[in-house]
């Protein structure tokens, strides 16, 4: 990804807390050659990825049809939703160590890896016939994907031993869970994260689908008890998360392949790419968009660059052997041999 890119978004660098004196949400258009880029930037404390992109559709289509009978689709629910048992303002103590929470970052790559409908249907079927019909589990194509990824990730990594511990963090939206569910089209933020950990022997020594199960099984434990409790426990002691905390052996995974980011259309016509800014950005971050092809997926990828360089050459080899797979047969039998 061009490096130029995060030039594009306004905001860098502004942490969420200093929402309370700086703009809560900023736009940047920026005209190109052949083209516009909208960089939006919004507070997470505000709002999380379906509210934003329910904005960002809403606005869209009021800029398409700008005339005076114009009926927004989906119009969304402004009344903050707080469980029965917070006091509001909840007070959120702030230490030095988070206003000064600076440390250096290694120089980063990013790379978006694309999974056709294809692919991800390979990935998810061979996940469920191994790990997940006999005990009655769902492998989502997700969570299929999302381990194919951490397990490359983690293979490529330099100087990794099998006894060090690594996770990864999900995000999980309480829209659903939480009962009776939040309405449609509710604005705020209403997702936490989860953690799934495993050492770098045990995934290794397993395939994709193993890890694949490893998160399902975390995932579904989020039912509407444990979403309360995650937001009780939260209101008692509440922190916020400092970026030096999160770096160290983990990959988060943020966005989601079901919003609609390609359904908006300024009057320029659609979209022909989505990709993120600068903000939350360090080694192991994975952004998932939907890909522009029905069915597939983008996942933007923060890493090393030596973790990239590993991974385009496995990537390429792992290419020219399919490539090659079906010249190499075994005369004797006409079978292949891979």
């Amino acid at each position: 990804m061009p490096k130029i890119v995060k030039s594009f978004f306004p905001l860098n660098g502004l942490r969420n807390y200093e929402g309370v004196s700086k703009p809560l949400l900023a736009v940047q258009v920026t005209e190109l050659v052949d083209g516009f880029f909208i960089g939006c930037t919004i507070n997470h404390c505000v709002a999380d990825g379906t509210s934003f992109w329910h904005f960002f559709n809403c606005w869209s289509e009021i800029a398409r049809n700008s005339d005076s009978n114009l009926i927004v689709n989906k119009l969304p629910v402004l009344d903050r939703w707080f469980p029965e048992f917070v006091v509001s303002p909840i007070h959120v103590p702030l230490s030095k160590e988070h206003v000064h929470d600076e440390f250096d970052l290694p120089l980063l790559e990013e790379r978006v890896f694309h999974f056709s409908k294809e692919n991800i249907a390979q990935l998810k079927a061979k996940a469920n016939s191994e790990y997940g019909n006999d005990q009655k589990i769902c492998i989502s194509s997700l969570q299929a994907v999302l381990a194919h990824l951490w397990q490359s990730v983690i293979r490529c990594r330099c100087g990794t031993n099998a006894d060090e511990k690594f996770s990864f963090k999900l995000l999980i939206g309480a829209r659903p869970r939480l009962q009776p569910h939040l309405p449609e089209g509710y604005f705020g933020n209403a997702v936490h994260f989860v953690n799934v950990t495993t050492t770098a022997g045990e995934m290794l020594e397993h395939d994709s689908g193993w890890v694949a199960l490893q998160m399902n099984k975390v995932v579904s434990t989020q039912t509407h008890e444990e979403v309360m409790n995650f937001y009780q426990s939260w209101v008692k002691n509440p922190k916020i998360v400092k970026k030096s905390e999160v770096v160290a052996n983990t990959l988060i995974a943020s966005s989601s392949p079901r919003f609609d980011v390609y359904g908006n259309d300024f009057g320029w016509g659609r979209p022909v790419a989505v990709r993120s800014g600068a903000g939350n950005k360090h080694d192991g971050k994975m952004t998932i968009f939907c890909g522009v092809e029905q069915g597939s997926i983008d996942i933007e990828a923060c890493l090393t660059p030596e973790t990239c360089w590993v991974m385009e050459g496995e990537y390429g080899v792992m290419r020219k052997l399919i490539i090659c797979k079906s010249y190499m047969v075994d005369k004797s039998d006409n079978k292949n041999l891979y």
